[in-house]
């Protein structure tokens, strides 16, 4: 409904402010007012119509000056001493000053000149490769790039950690040519060069290949688009260096093909963006790189990241290796950088609205959102504003992806909608602006090294959101910048060990003094009839295992469901989180388009059809879900304050048994809630943590319902546990699921991954300063909800629709934590409600 201004009979424009009020505003005549958010839009519309009327409405200065005591915007002469010698352009400035956002922090990066090295003649390389290294004009090395190539000449394994585009391709290339020139290796393959996606690899091609041909030095990509006539090539006449990626390595070795045999000669391993190799896929690249050792053992290891602050210690777990980390700098440049909390609107229509104003501008956007739903959502709601945009992200086929890398590189598309995906070092071209959504500070410095890489003025903008954590960074900016996130992986998740010990019986027999780290793993395999022993050689049983070995997924154990339109594979989405988002009659969003679920095949055959809907259609669905836990093995426990926590393996049964309708753009629930005819169900192991929280007393003796403030507390805690600390545990919370289990105290927090992905240790790690860092998001969020809000202890994944939450409870929980109140862990009693 269309509200009109008393004044001038204009449109009004009615927003909700974080803390719970309403601004009504006219951009016409410039009538405003700010009243408390406790009716309906109509009540509020008519108490506004009765203030006009008395005379009562605000002038710009009272207006002005109670939203800053409101904290919705910020005073102007704090912005002022932001900005201090600083030169924001006009644009900047627009979004500074334009009292639509609370602005956080502002600040313009200038990247220093990068330390130099020594000049390329100095560094002891071979004639020819000075002499093309002069003739394309690098007469002088960046100092990391130097140390690199030295490390690398001495036979060290090494982390290079630099900024994109800052030459560490150039830092391991080098050498490694020069050492495969120096010792005459022909006709073998001495280097692999490993990127995360094929898109990266092939990005990469032209680069690595324009330098070694000069050399000499033959360079291929083998990977699953590469043609049968290339492949003959490479098994016939091995290239010295093979461009590829885990997934390839994994399949080869472990069916024992022409191509795996040449793997014997490998030298060297390159693992370019070697951050990604996080959680469950990289506990599997862990594994892979072990069994590759098992046929070449003298392999020099580089690593290459922009984004890895525990580099040394991840990657010596990665590779199983030391390493040696070397550190560099990018190109000169400078960023204007701001940090917005949306106080009147969405983080989404924020985003929306700076997408606009830069490429109203001409300035080429990447935008980057934490999810597949939210970029998606995002690029609909840009073109409405006839915004030229295309989503980018992963399960989107991948012809549309090149198509949009394309499109985007040549100007013919002014913004990309992403996921992360885009992080990686692929060539999109010239990017004037970034905008992200929250993530750890060192992936977002990454994803502002795209900005300004040609020495223009770039735009970086961190849009803060509708989460408790953002709300924490509005009031402490700073501690942002030290929240950095530490990649991890478990190489122990028993699942993929167990798989990974077969997989090598596959590469090659298992002597049987060999792999005694395994021998436990081995034992059950021989017991189970996967494994046989022969000869003190054990050797794989493929009948029994070849169903196990062809639907493994190094990037995810479980399966997929397949997506189809009109009779044609369109995309894939793993299992369990398919359930939530593709059961019947879901609307499910691919490309910047929504579709409506029209049938769902599980467990039998994993697929599901879509139907295309009309373009107006106002919503989206949100499932409802239930889960169980059970403690299966603790691994650790400790006291945190006076609570015990304890860090275990879990079995977890999961139902989505309905769904809700969300209406677009104001992002609440529409009508009832739909129950499924058939509940989808799915159970699986997985490691997480359980902490027993103390009884909120003081609100349950106020309460007249006191089961329910008691369990509605514990629920807002595990809300607020799991997304409040996400980048204290370095940005983990999408990794996770929680369970509180009614009035009685548990809560749990779990690895989404099916057995486990390393999450919920990062948690256990970290458990004190997660629960110091969530009773302050609690207490220092202004609403006064009983329930809480989006900001403290609401959370979008929530599988009971933001419902049974008491943030008044909650806070009382954490205080008593704090206090240092004992408790201890029981284990969890049959009729207790779960809340998810």
């Amino acid at each position: 409904m269309k509200y009109h201004c008393p004044k001038c009979s204009s449109n009004l424009e009615i927003q909700k402010t974080f803390n719970r009020k309403i601004v009504i505003s006219c951009s016409n005549c410039g009538l405003q007012d700010l009243l408390e958010h406790t009716k309906n839009p109509d009540e509020v519309y008519l108490d506004f119509l009765n203030r006009f009327d008395e005379g009562k409405l605000p002038d710009e200065s009272q207006m002005t000056q109670s939203l800053k005591q409101e904290g919705i915007i910020r005073q102007e002469s704090e912005i002022e001493a932001m900005i201090v010698k600083n030169k924001p352009d006009f644009l900047t400035k627009d979004i500074l000053f334009s009292k639509k956002d609370y602005v956080s922090y502002y600040k313009i990066i200038k990247k220093p000149n990068p330390e130099m090295g020594s000049s390329v003649e100095d560094v002891g390389l071979g004639k020819e490769i000075s002499s093309h290294l002069s003739e394309i004009g690098i007469n002088k090395f960046y100092k990391f790039q130097e140390d690199a190539i030295k490390e690398i000449f001495y036979g060290k394994n090494v982390v290079i950690e630099a900024p994109t585009a800052s030459g560490k391709t150039e830092a391991f290339l080098i050498p490694i040519i020069q050492k495969i020139k120096n010792e005459n290796l022909s006709g073998k393959i001495s280097a692999l060069f490993v990127y995360p996606t094929k898109s990266l690899a092939r990005d990469q091609y032209p680069k690595i290949v324009a330098f070694a041909e000069k050399m000499d030095i033959k360079v291929s990509v083998f990977d699953g688009d590469t043609k049968q006539a290339e492949r003959t090539e490479i098994l016939e006449e091995p290239p010295h260096i093979v461009i590829t990626n885990f997934d390839i390595l994994h399949y080869h070795m472990m069916y024992h093909t022409k191509f795996a045999s040449l793997l014997n000669s490998v030298k060297f391993l390159v693992a370019d963006e070697a951050h990604v190799y996080s959680g469950i896929f990289g506990s599997n690249v862990h594994y892979i790189i072990k069994r590759l050792k098992r046929l070449s053992n003298k392999i020099q290891f580089v690593a290459a990241s922009a984004t890895l602050d525990n580099a040394v210690e991840f990657c010596e777990k990665l590779f199983g290796e030391k390493m040696k980390l070397i550190h560099g700098s990018g190109s000169k440049g400078e960023t204007d950088f701001v940090m917005l909390f949306p106080s009147l609107r969405t983080q989404r229509a924020l985003m929306v609205d700076l997408t606009k104003k830069l490429t109203e501008k001409k300035h080429k956007t990447m935008v980057f959102s934490n999810s597949h739903l939210n970029s998606e959502l995002l690029a609909m709601q840009a073109k409405r504003l006839k915004v030229n945009i295309k989503v980018h992200r992963a399960g989107l086929m991948a012809n549309y992806r090149k198509a949009v890398e394309r499109d985007f590189k040549q100007g013919v598309l002014q913004a990309i909608s992403c996921t992360p995906t885009l992080e990686l070092g692929i060539d999109v071209g010239n990017v004037d602006g970034v905008i992200s959504a929250t993530i750890p500070v060192n992936r977002l410095i990454q994803r502002i090294g795209r900005a300004a890489r040609k020495g223009q003025r770039g735009y970086a903008f961190l849009a803060l959101g509708n989460d408790p954590i953002s709300q924490y960074y509005k009031n402490h900016p700073d501690d942002y910048f030290d929240d950095v996130e530490h990649t991890y992986i478990d190489p122990k998740n028993p699942f993929v060990e167990e798989f990974h010990v077969l997989a090598m019986a596959c590469d090659r027999p298992i002597s049987k003094h060999e792999l005694i780290e395994h021998h436990q793993v081995i034992e059950r395999h021989v017991k189970d009839g996967f494994l046989i022993l022969q000869e003190n050689r054990y050797v794989p049983n493929h009948d029994k295992i070849k169903s196990m070995l062809e639907n493994y997924s190094i990037r995810g154990i479980g399966k997929s469901i397949d997506i189809f339109l009109d009779g044609r594979k369109v995309g894939d989405r793993v299992l369990p989180i398919a359930l939530e988002e593709l059961h019947k009659d879901a609307i499910y969003f691919l490309a910047g388009t929504r579709y409506k679920v029209i049938e769902f095949d599980y467990p039998e055959k994993n697929y599901t059809k879509l139907q295309r809907i009309a373009r107006d259609y106002p919503y989206y669905t949100r499932a409802l879900t239930t889960e169980w836990p059970t403690i299966e093995t603790v691994y650790e426990k400790r006291k945190t304050f006076g609570i015990e926590i304890a860090f275990c393996k879990l079995h977890i049964q999961k139902t989505v048994y309905g769904y809700v309708n969300i209406e677009m753009g104001q992002e609440v629930t529409q009508g009832k809630k739909v129950v499924l005819e058939e509940p989808l169900e799915y159970d699986f192991i997985t490691k997480g943590i359980v902490f027993h929280a103390p009884r909120p007393l003081n609100e349950i003796k106020k309460s007249e319902d006191e089961e329910y403030v008691e369990a509605s507390g514990y629920h807002a805690t595990e809300h607020v546990v799991i997304e409040g600390s996400n980048m204290i545990t370095g940005g983990v919370s999408q990794d996770l699921g929680g369970i509180s289990l009614g009035t009685s105290g548990l809560i749990f927090v779990y690895d989404g991954a099916i057995g486990g992905n390393g999450a919920s240790k990062a948690l256990y790690d970290r458990f004190e300063r997660a629960l110091e860092r969530s009773m302050y998001i609690v207490k220092e969020c202004p609403c006064k909800n009983e329930s809480g809000c989006p900001r403290c202890t609401f959370s979008y994944r929530c599988g009971n629709n933001n419902e049974f939450l008491h943030k008044h409870s909650s806070l009382e929980v954490f205080q008593r934590i704090i206090d240092g109140e004992e408790t201890e862990i029981e284990d969890p009693v049959e009729g207790d409600k779960p809340f998810v």
